[in-house]
């Protein structure tokens, strides 16, 4: 097994030539520039709008606003590079073919495998938020939904023990909060089996199962489903954002940012975990109209629009109550219930639901979509590539991705899931930032051809870039910027923390060489150092999975994939004679 079987790669002319078209049995393409767009608005406004926005508020304050200007700003240089690769290979395949063509086979088969942490892992958090909502919104209309079956056993356990301690005090079941009300009440009315509660989150496989026949159906279904949506959304939070600004109070945006940069960026899990849009419009290539135009667009503007949303809800949410009250599971309901209008409540719920049922409608378009890519280089079985007859979707890819899905939204907890797919989410980027270096230098003719990252020489722009960033450290950090150098903070526990600095510095460091040598273009390199401090704020325990993930990936490839891959040189041969 040699260096060059792990990394042989997919020339771009080749990979554009096993594309079928519609005459030969390839996918309908139905999809412009304002489907796409509403396709990248769907994925990014979501669960994080109305739910992780509220704890990214409580560590940053007012500040946060700038977090999401930030990370608009990284995912911007990212997206560049997505655009550039969706105009050049305008495949399903997303960042797994980008890999193929830019790094080869065992690098595109790692960003592959980590597609289906971000797309699964993503869904099974947004259907379990879904559910939350909806028994929320039940209520609301008076209608009770058994508690056993809109919850995770993982949740329902631990708020009966926690209820059954605070009662063993003498504190009132009433005084408790409705969380811990729901568990307990789960829990106590949850039938058993052999002595096993029965308690499951079945709301949240419903949605699942029901997204999924819709994606089965076909494309143009599937694109109407969601204009509508993102439609009606967008009307909502315009009329949010209308209405709670005349409640803003400016005296609650002092001090604008309480706990510094740090806490600014203690939120960027549940930041970035909104901004997958402009992958999963990439995955639908094969069914725009125009991909080489159009694509690289939508992801441009579905960025700009959500970043400016995300801006202008964090400041109201920010004016309208103090930001240390925004660490709720619902904030937007929250702060209108705190200024008495507590008729918007239900107005947000009905608009969550909107947001998440189309976030899941794009993330499980976009799973099959890469896994038939995969199929089609041999990576994974000739079933999941196969198109259904009449709806010219991955049937079998679709069937599969519900499944991974709906079933482990029935048990797993909302928190397990979360950070999991922000560092899936980055690494995404980092390939893609990378994998555009990579790639072969094209003629002035060719780079007409579609969108091109603008060339600007990493001699000129990156080592001013970092000067600027350490001079802001230590004006801005100055405390952060020491505590680096002090054994007193490794000795407190963060020694985890600096050991994925000391990394990233490394790492900085070469690719900052490298760059200057060698000329790179600035905004790739750019997205690349960005994405990789991202990942460093995760945490361990985020690492520790996310490596467990890589290693069970990697055993199924070497296993299958590295033997089955069609540029393997015996099948190969094979397929010659």
């Amino acid at each position: 097994m040699g260096k060059s079987q792990l990394f042989r790669k997919k020339q771009i002319g080749d990979i554009l030539h096993e594309i079928p078209n519609g005459e030969q049995g390839g996918m309908k393409r139905n999809l412009k520039l304002r489907d796409l767009t509403a396709m990248g608005i769907a994925a990014i406004i979501g669960a994080g709008i109305f739910s992780t926005i509220g704890t990214a508020a409580s560590y940053g304050g007012p500040a946060v606003s700038l977090l999401f200007v930030f990370t608009a700003v990284a995912c911007g240089f990212s997206a560049m590079c997505y655009a550039e690769f969706a105009s050049r290979v305008p495949v399903s395949g997303s960042a797994y073919t980008y890999a193929y063509a830019s790094f080869g086979e065992l690098v595109a088969w790692i960003i592959g495998w980590d597609l289906i942490m971000e797309y699964a892992v993503g869904n099974i958090a947004v259907a379990i938020s879904w559910s939350d909502y909806f028994t929320a919104l039940l209520t609301g209309f008076g209608l009770h939904f058994p508690e056993w079956l809109g919850m995770d056993y993982s949740s329902a356990h631990a708020g009966f023990v926690e209820v059954t301690s605070k009662l063993g005090q003498g504190i009132p079941l009433s005084e408790l909060s409705a969380h811990l009300q729901n568990a307990y009440h789960a829990w106590v009315g949850a039938p058993q089996i052999l002595g096993i509660h029965c308690i499951l989150d079945v709301p949240a496989f419903i949605i699942v199962a029901l997204i999924t026949v819709l994606v089965f159906v076909g494309i143009y279904e599937t694109k109407v489903a969601n204009n509508i949506m993102v439609l009606v959304k967008l009307t909502i939070l315009m009329v949010i954002i209308g209405v709670g600004a005349f409640w803003v109070n400016p005296h609650n945006w002092n001090p604008f940012a309480p706990n510094g940069i740090g806490g600014v960026m203690k939120g960027v899990a549940g930041v970035f975990f909104a901004y997958i849009g402009f992958d999963a419009i990439s995955t639908t290539a094969e069914e725009c109209e125009n991909p080489q135009r159009d694509l690289p667009r939508s992801m441009i503007l579905s960025l700009l629009i959500t970043t400016v949303l995300y801006v202008l809800i964090s400041l109201v949410l920010t004016g309208m109550v103090y930001y240390g009250d925004l660490a709720v599971g619902d904030p937007l309901a929250y702060v209108f219930e705190r200024v008495g209008l507590t008729k918007f409540s239900g107005i947000i719920a009905v608009s969550a639901l909107i947001a998440m049922t189309g976030v899941l409608l794009v993330f499980q378009v976009g799973q099959p979509r890469i896994w038939m890519s995969m199929s089609r280089d041999g990576l994974l079985p000739k079933r999941f590539s196969r198109l259904h007859p009449r709806f010219r979707t991955p049937a079998f890819s679709t069937i599969i991705a519900g499944i991974l899905v709906a079933v482990p939204s029935l048990f797993l907890k909302l928190s397990v899931v979360t950070d999991l797919t922000s560092i899936g989410t980055l690494f995404a980027f980092v390939l893609v930032s990378g994998g555009i270096l990579l790639l072969k230098t094209e003629t002035k003719e060719e780079r007409k051809k579609g969108f091109r990252v603008p060339y600007f020489n990493s001699r000129y722009f990156i080592p001013p870039i970092w000067f600027v960033v350490f001079v802001m450290l230590i004006i801005f950090n100055r405390d952060g910027f020491l505590s680096f150098f002090s054994t007193n903070t490794i000795a407190s526990g963060e020694i985890t923390h600096h050991i994925l600095l000391i990394i990233y510095i490394l790492i900085a460091t070469i690719v900052t060489v490298l760059s200057i040598i060698r000329q790179w273009s600035a905004i790739p390199v750019i997205g690349l150092l960005i994405n990789l401090y991202l990942m460093t704020e995760l945490g361990i325990t985020n690492w520790l999975r996310f490596l467990i993930w890589l290693v069970i990936g990697l055993t199924i490839y070497f296993l299958y994939g590295y033997r089955k891959s069609k540029l393997n040189s015996n099948n190969f041969e094979n397929g010659r004679q």
